[in-house]
């Protein structure tokens, strides 16, 4: 039997990443093959269905796999993630002269996010800013910029145009990953000393490896064997981790997805079941 992984091509490198994992695998003598998908909605259902063994999730589409699954009296299991998706954290930024200081001064105010479907720069930082009392879309105005849809925020173009956004005066604040706030610094989206930090969030996880509880335990044990054996310093592994942007498969853990399954129930995202409840939501 053939270990059946599904993934998203949220930009033509998956293509790459994952033919080369493939042949790495293959040649470690596990049977294994992927499957890409447009968006993250049909990747979760086919993968609490039993269409696929594993799924390559990201943080918003594990928190729908589980509450499908729960619903359907089965189970899903966090793999392994890559070191680089654990402990992140998401910010909120305004422009250097600001007169807003804290995010109670964001009432009556816009703040650009990221796409509706997007944890780091929409659900978790409205989350946030719901915990300091204000409620978006009542006390603040919500400018959601909705690039890349169905990808759950892998396209950092919302973030982006969120950030031009608040350059450009049409935004007070923006909410981006922390680490896209680095690179839009390194990339010139965001001059130097043009923004500071308003408010940051708690860390937390981002993408995991899930694995189906149908799934054969022989094929998904060796999977992440294989996967957490893989070393930074093996001149043949090494380009495949650069390229899916880790240095190491870490065990799969599923603390840090605690916040963004209260920000899921505050944005009315998915109901307990999985349901997608999300009025503006179309994948």
């Amino acid at each position: 039997m053939t270990l059946l992984m599904g993934a998203v091509a949220y930009d033509p490198k998956v293509v790459t990443i994952w033919e080369g994992f493939r042949t790495w695998l293959r040649h470690q003598g596990l049977p294994f093959d992927f499957l890409l998908y447009s968006h993250y909605e049909r990747l979760t259902e086919d993968l609490v269905a039993g269409r696929l063994h594993a799924a390559w999730n990201s943080p918003l589409a594990w928190v729908r796999a589980r509450r499908l699954a729960r619903a359907r009296g089965r189970e899903v299991r966090a793999l392994v993630m890559r070191d680089t998706d654990q402990d992140l954290t998401s910010v909120v930024l305004v422009r250097s002269d600001s007169p807003v200081t804290s995010p109670a001064d964001l009432k009556e105010r816009t703040v650009a996010v990221g796409a509706v479907d997007s944890p780091q720069a929409t659900l978790l930082p409205l989350s946030l800013l719901r915990r300091t009392g204000l409620r978006p879309g009542r006390d603040f105005t919500v400018r959601r910029f909705d690039v890349g849809t169905g990808l759950h925020g892998d396209h950092v173009g919302g973030e982006r145009e969120a950030v031009r956004a608040l350059l450009a005066g049409e935004a007070d604040a923006a909410c981006v990953l922390d680490a896209n706030h680095l690179l839009f610094g390194r990339e010139g989206t965001l001059p130097p000393g043009g923004v500071r930090l308003l408010a940051q969030t708690e860390p937390y996880d981002h993408c995991t490896m899930t694995v189906a509880g149908t799934a054969p335990p022989e094929l998904t044990g060796e999977f992440e064997r294989l996967l957490l054996s893989m070393a930074y310093d093996d001149p043949e592994v090494r380009p495949l981790l650069d390229l899916e942007g880790l240095t190491a498969w870490r065990p799969g853990r599923t603390t840090g997805y605690a916040a963004l399954e209260t920000a899921v129930d505050e944005a009315g995202f998915y109901d307990a079941a999985g349901r997608i409840t999300a009025a503006e939501y179309a994948p």
